[in-house]
């Protein structure tokens, strides 16, 4: 029996999409310019060093509340954190 099949949890890292990984080099990029570290920015956002480590990586993609946050923390506007993703029809 495989516990997980019912959790939110997902069994496998999911697989890189370009967009993911875009977004997490311009989240990269803008935390740089800012001056901060990791730790800094999510300390800031309000979630752990880790998973903005792996948003960076392109890992995941940050809920929109976590966006939102990711955006004032960043003091950037929305074209610059998705810079280069374009939509997709």
């Amino acid at each position: 029996m495989d516990f997980r099949k019912d959790s939110a949890t997902p069994a496998r890292k999911p697989e890189t999409c370009p967009h993911r990984k875009r977004l997490g080099e311009n989240v990269a990029s803008l935390r740089a310019r800012r001056g901060l570290t990791q730790e800094k920015l999510a300390e800031k956002v309000g979630v752990s060093t880790r998973y903005m480590q792996s948003v960076e990586a392109g890992d995941y993609f940050p809920s929109l509340p976590t966006l939102v946050r990711l955006r004032g923390s960043l003091r950037c506007e929305w074209d610059e954190l998705f810079a280069g993703c374009e939509k997709v029809q």
